[in-house]
């Protein structure tokens, strides 16, 4: 588990590391660019900035789908049951392409909803010229509410996608019910989380930002500009590297902390810990994902009728025989 959340932050953290670098590298361009050539630097910064946009998208997207794999060894913890890296894909190869569909679809439509945002917020500011700035600010607030809402209502749809093999169109809509009536006491845990998350990251990542700065003004004090550029790089390595070992521990954190909201709530709708406690007592599947199978709480019968088959009535209230 702990492997994948480490892949994905490399990914993520030399994303930023070449945009970072790119980013050094223009700004080191300007104190020797004359003020009429300012101009040229329009097409660098717009490239750094798509790059920034395209790396934030494809880190989300990534985040989505490594939510669902690793639901597969907390789910599997559960009973006890220890998952290695090839066995955790091994359990989800057969649902990526639903799986890749449910975080294309995340993603996107929070983007499609980001821009709409932008378009709609200068058009009103174009419209309206300064006053406009009210409505731009009320309509940033609705839609961080309405973004906070849709997210938790749909927290648990990559799960959904893994354990119960359903469809994109489907583990949303079982996400909508199952977080039905749970949205604070989701909304709360998501939110202690996070501020652990941030505050342990920051601890630590704060600190070693500030010593390298130190370090390299104490190893080249007077290197020159490029000893110093040369030790800034090297310091800024290392520091990605701790940011990319920090992050990793927080995002397999996190997202254990969402496969066991999922495991909560179908325990709370569907009765799954007496499916779990059977599988637990008879070693069943164990090779497989518990919780595939869907559990006879939820498939509105309650008892057997004296044939021993689905529904019926329980057992002392039938109809009196004469």
């Amino acid at each position: 588990m702990f492997g994948s959340a480490l892949i994905f932050q490399v990914i993520s953290t030399g994303l930023v590391g070449v945009i970072s670098m790119m980013t050094l590298g223009l700004a080191g361009r300007i104190p020797y660019m004359d003020p009429e050539s300012m101009d040229e630097l329009l097409g660098p910064l717009l490239g750094i900035v798509m790059a920034g946009l395209g790396a934030a998208v494809l880190s989300a997207f990534l985040g989505s789908v490594l939510q669902g794999v690793m639901v597969v060894p907390v789910s599997r913890s559960v009973l006890n049951r220890r998952t290695g890296f090839k066995q955790m894909w091994t359990l989800t190869g057969s649902r990526i392409w639903p799986l890749l569909g449910v975080a294309a679809l995340l993603t996107f439509g929070s983007l499609l909803a980001g821009a709409a945002f932008v378009g709609l917020s200068a058009l009103l500011l174009v419209a309206l010229g300064p006053a406009g700035l009210v409505l731009v600010f009320l309509l940033g607030l609705g839609v961080l509410v309405a973004f906070l809402w849709m997210a938790m209502r749909l927290l648990v749809a990559p799960a959904v996608v893994v354990v119960e093999e359903a469809g994109v169109y489907e583990s949303l809509l079982r996400s909508w019910r199952l977080t039905k009536n749970n949205w604070w006491r989701i909304f709360g845990i998501v939110v202690v989380i996070v501020l652990m998350i941030g505050l342990i990251s920051n601890i630590v990542q704060i600190p070693l930002s500030l010593a390298a700065g130190g370090i390299a003004s104490v190893v080249s004090p007077h290197g020159g500009e490029e000893a110093f550029t040369s030790t800034s790089i090297i310091l800024t390595i290392v520091s990605l590297v701790v940011t990319a070992l920090i992050g990793a521990v927080g995002f397999a954190y996190q997202s254990s902390a969402n496969a066991l909201i999922y495991f909560d709530l179908r325990m709370r709708r569907d009765g799954l810990d007496v499916e779990l406690l059977r599988l637990l007592e008879s070693g069943a599947e164990a090779d497989g994902i518990p919780g595939r199978r869907p559990s006879t709480s939820s498939r509105g019968a309650s008892w057997p009728n004296g044939n021993g088959s689905w529904p019926g009535t329980p057992p002392g209230q039938g109809h009196p025989t004469a």
